[in-house]
């Protein structure tokens, strides 16, 4: 499991960055900061994975924080979530080797999405050499043609809800079930299996024998 610490000044945009994060069991939130110079601190003397980093906060900033872990050859990963989105901002942050970058306001598709390109970073860095399939799912541009997948939906959430449907019973799961399977919510889940039945590789039936409202099962293909 990757350890994230959150560093945020707005309580409530940092209690939405912990909400988002710990959806993905892959992850779990260990520590979070309001300023940059504490988490600094905390940074050089703890292991985490892992920083879900804003730019503007008081006394240090974010850039000044992944500067100085940069100096001081602290082994994490940066994920920026903040208002700054200009030109010079993004360029120094973006040279720095942050993962991602998202401006405020975001969703939390875009947010699982963030996460998804740094378990790929991590996965194609894993064991003693890098393969060239590897480095094409990092650095090649996206698929195109009738197998692409379109645009907002990404590979890898796609794959978890493929394993999840693969495993379902032979009556299918309502998407509530594969919510609480995937740690993905309710109306990703139908989206992507919705895609999944528009591509001919699920199917989904309308239960009717629910003692109550109706609801729709998805199961893969044989």
């Amino acid at each position: 499991m990757y350890r994230v610490v959150i560093v945020e000044d707005d309580p409530m945009v940092s209690l939405l960055d912990r909400t988002f994060t710990e959806k993905d069991t892959r992850f779990r939130v260990v520590q979070t900061f309001q300023d940059g110079r504490s988490a600094l601190e905390w940074l050089c003397q703890n292991p985490a994975d892992l920083v879900v980093l804003d730019v503007y906060m008081p006394l240090f900033t974010g850039v000044e924080l992944l500067r100085a872990l940069r100096e001081r050859a602290v082994a994490v990963d940066a994920i920026m979530v903040t208002a700054a989105n200009d030109v010079a901002t993004v360029d120094q942050l973006l040279k720095m080797g942050v993962v991602d970058y998202l401006v405020k306001p975001f969703t939390f598709e875009r947010f699982q999405q963030a996460l998804d390109t740094f378990c790929r970073h991590r996965e194609a860095v894993t064991g003693q050499a890098v393969t060239q399939g590897e480095l094409d799912k990092l650095f090649a541009p996206p698929e195109t043609g009738e197998h692409a997948v379109p645009k907002g939906l990404q590979e890898s959430t796609l794959q978890r809800i493929r394993e999840c449907l693969h495993a379902a019973p032979e009556q299918g799961l309502p998407s509530e079930a594969i919510s609480r399977q995937t740690n993905l919510s309710v109306v990703t889940v139908r989206r992507y299996a919705n895609y999944l039945v528009e591509r001919g590789e699920a199917f989904s039936i309308v239960n009717y024998d629910t003692g109550g409202r109706p609801c729709r099962l998805y199961r893969m293909k044989e």
